[in-house]
Parts: C-alpha cells; sequence; structure tokens
C-alpha cells in the first residue's frame, strides 16, 4: 500500500477493508499486521502472530485541533475539500454526512487558513523528527552525498567503482551471475526433470542477486563506500587500537552499523582500562599509595628516561672514538637536549651508515622450507623466505628455459634492489640451483 493514510491495508485474516477501530499487533512486522474486529477475537494466528500477542487498538476517535471534532473528521474532511475543491462547502457537507456546510467552513477557516501557529506546529514537527533520525552513531550515514571523482582516478579506485548518481558499482559482486540465465528458456516441450533443472537453476540465481544485495547493504550502512572519510574515522583511535579495529571489520556483516559501532567502542574502552590499571598496578609495585606520589614517581621516572638516554649516546660515541667529527656531533645533541631541545642529527659511523641488522626469520612463513644456508642468506639480505622461494622458483625455471641465465637477465625477472638481486644471484650459482649463460 502507498503512503496515503486512508489506504490502509487488508485485514491479515479475511481481507477485507479495515474500518475503525481494528487492531494492529505490537510485536509483529514491519510490515505492520492488522486485523479487523471479528478476526482479532477468533484468535486469528498467522506464520509468526499469535494470538497472545501484545496489540494495539487503532482509532481516530480522539480530538486534535478541536474537542467537537476527532482525527478522523478532521481527515474525512481534509480528503472532501481535496475532492470537492475550496469553497464548496455544501458539497464538502454532504460528503461528510456528520457536519454541516457552516459547520466545514468555519472549522476549516479557523484551524488550517487563519491559524498562524499550524504551520510552524508542523515545522517543529519535522525539525525534531529529522533530528532524532541524525543522532546516530554511523560514521558514513547512507543519506550523505558520496564524492563523485573522475572515472579511473585514484579516488574512483578506491571507492571500487562506485557511481554516485546511480547508487551503484560499474562492477557488480558475482558480475557474470547472468551467463547462466542467457540459454535458458522455457518451452511446452520440456520434460518435467528438465523443467525442474531449470527452475533450480533460477533459483541459483536469485540467491546469487540476494547475496549481492546483502553486501551492498552492508557497504552502505556501515559507509565504506567514501574509503578515505572511513580511514579518517579509524585514525580517532590510537596506534594500537587501529590494528583491532582493522580485524574487527570482519564483523560488520553480522552487526549493524550502531552496534559495530558500539562494539568497536567498547574495546576502545577495555584497552583504555586495562592501561590504567597497569599504571595503578606499576604505582602498586613501587609502594606509591597516593596520585600526589604518584606525580613524583613520574617525574623522577622521566628523569632516569633523560638519563638513561644519555648514557646511550655516550655508548655510540665511544664505539667511534677514533672519530673526531662523531664526537663533536654527539656533544651538539648532548648541547640540545640540556638546553631542552629535541636531537635531530644522528652520530655517524666510520662508514657513514650503520647496517641494518640481520631479519629474524622466527614465525615467518617458508622458514621451515629453508636450509641453513639460506636461512643466513635471507637473514643478511633482509628478505622474507616466502618471497625468497618466489625468486628462486622463477630464476631457476628460466634458468632451465634458457640453458643458463645473466645478472642482467635475473636483475628484469624479479625486479627488486640490484644488491639483493646480485646476492641471490650469486648463491643459487655457488649452490648450483642455476649457470651462468
Amino acid at each position: 500500500f502507498t503512503d496515503d493514510p486512508f489506504d490502509k491495508p487488508p485485514c491479515r485474516g479475511c481481507s477485507s477493508y479495515l474500518t475503525e477501530p481494528y487492531v494492529k499487533c505490537a510485536e509483529c512486522g514491519p510490515p505492520p499486521f492488522l486485523l479487523c474486529l471479528q478476526c482479532f477475537t477468533r484468535g486469528f494466528e498467522y506464520k509468526k502472530h499469535q494470538s497472545d500477542h501484545t496489540y494495539e487498538i487503532m482509532t481516530s476517535d480522539f480530538p486534535v485541533l478541536d474537542p467537537n471534532w476527532t482525527a478522523q473528521e478532521e481527515m474525512a474532511l481534509l480528503e472532501a475539500v481535496m475532492d470537492c475543491g475550496f469553497g464548496n462547502w455544501q458539497d464538502v457537507a454532504n460528503q461528510m454526512c456528520t457536519k454541516s456546510k457552516e459547520e466545514c467552513e468555519k472549522h476549516y477557516m479557523k484551524h488550517f487558513i487563519n491559524n498562524p501557529l499550524f504551520a510552524s506546529t508542523l515545522l517543529k514537527l519535522r525539525q525534531a523528527e529529522e533530528a532524532q533520525h541524525n543522532e546516530t552513531a554511523i560514521p558514513f550515514q547512507a543519506a550523505d552525498d558520496p564524492p563523485r571523482p573522475t572515472f579511473d582516478s585514484l579516488l574512483s579506485r578506491d571507492m571500487a567503482g562506485y557511481m554516485p548518481a546511480r547508487a551503484d558499482f560499474v562492477e557488480e559482486f558475482d558480475n557474470y551471475a547472468e551467463w547462466d540465465l542467457r540459454d535458458i528458456d522455457f518451452v511446452e516441450d520440456d520434460s518435467d526433470i528438465l523443467h525442474a533443472l531449470k527452475i533450480a537453476v533460477v533459483d541459483i540465481y536469485h540467491s546469487r542477486l540476494k547475496e549481492r544485495q546483502r553486501r551492498k547493504k552492508i557497504i552502505r550502512d556501515h559507509g565504506l563506500i567514501n574509503l578515505r572519510k572511513f580511514q579518517i574515522v579509524e585514525r580517532r583511535y590510537p596506534k594500537e587500537l587501529q590494528e583491532l579495529y582493522e580485524s574487527m571489520r570482519r564483523f560488520a556483516r553480522i552487526l549493524g552499523p550502531v552496534e559495530h559501532d558500539k562494539f568497536i567502542e567498547s574495546h576502545a574502552l577495555e584497552f583504555e582500562l586495562r592501561r590504567e590499571i597497569k599504571r595503578l598496578q606499576e604505582y602498586r609495585a613501587a609502594g606509591i599509595t597516593n596520585f600526589c606520589s604518584a606525580r613524583t614517581y613520574e617525574q623522577l621516572k622521566k628523569t632516569r628516561e633523560e638519563e638513561r638516554l644519555k648514557r646511550t649516546m655516550l655508548s655510540e660515541v665511544l664505539q667511534y672514538i677514533q672519530d673526531s667529527s662523531a664526537c663533536q656531533q654527539w656533544l651538539s645533541r648532548q648541547a640540545d637536549i640540556d638546553s631542552g631541545l629535541s636531537p635531530t642529527v644522528p652520530v655517524p659511523s666510520n662508514s657513514g651508515r650503520r647496517s641494518a641488522p640481520p631479519l629474524n626469520l622466527t614465525g615467518l612463513p617458508g622458514t621451515e622450507k629453508l636450509n641453513d644456508k639460506e636461512k643466513e642468506l635471507c637473514q643478511m639480505v633482509r628478505l622474507v623466505p616466502g618471497a625468497y622461494l618466489e625468486y628462486k622458483a622463477a630464476l631457476v625455471n628460466e634458468c632451465n628455459k634458457q640453458g643458463g641465465l645473466r645478472l642482467a637477465q635475473a636483475r628484469a625477472l624479479i625486479k627488486i634492489d640490484v644488491n639483493k638481486t646480485r646476492k641471490i644471484y650469486d648463491f643459487l650459482i655457488r649452490e648450483g640451483y642455476i649457470t651462468k649463460a
């Protein structure tokens, strides 16, 4: 049924036109579950609706603007004026059957034409309703207008090809689902089995369409269309919580947007509470029993950290004691720290650059597939085992095809840092995995 208040749905029990008063189930819906009084008295039940559900009596037999006029008569008056035209009060009264010509004209002019508060009252009600709907925890509401980037731009790719003007995507989920239906044609000569098979294919297609719509609804409700705006929302949380926020995003398909935001906020609150509890436990372990002593403890802790930083800087300089420039730069950093400035000049080594520490392979996938020499290579080159195995397989396959492999071919094949490529290439030749061309 439409939005017309006079266009009510029929009774769910007998399909007859509903006349007031009628009954509305308070537990079923939407759509509203309406029953006439006859069906209600005989305890009509249908699907999830039970006869012991709570209910509401729907009637318009109450005053709104005038004690002598019911809400039903108000709506009948407006409908009669709309049908008969303004000024034809005799026809309006004949259609209403409950009021005279003079009563209809006087009531309409008083409450709907000459009442200056009527329009402002409706405006306030509308503004209050909009404010009520806007007070939600959804970071990106479905009513927001997404950005309209140019086609094939960076922002368009971030939005997965979403077209705001059409409220749809360039490429759908399961984009080729319709291909399974292109050759299906229902004809009268089909056997029962063939007809059942075609119906099954159509049912499968409907299920794929439902999954497509479900995914679109999740994207729109949770504000995942405008990815950059969603990333700005993520940055509200501390760095420790952003990884949790990313991992918890998969639960958005189960929870609604408001419930999902509450779920994330509860984890953020838990993180803050755990951090505060840990700080209080640190105070208790240090023998602190009041917050005044805690402030003194924090100041002394900060001083100790500064002293530890100075000792670390001194140990760095002592490693390069023969380098006068390194000592001079250390003295400059020390002067900056003493004056309250943050040091920005690093202490260089004799070679001008300190080498990075070896890569720790513990827990990395693919480590168990490497021998000891390959593990040592990955640690020194700082290459994860999975990437090394892919590069090794590519170089070995190319060497088998060509009968040999040159360094330039290896660099063109795997396209990483040239120094790392050289070390991998030399290692594979030295171990006999590949041969020089």
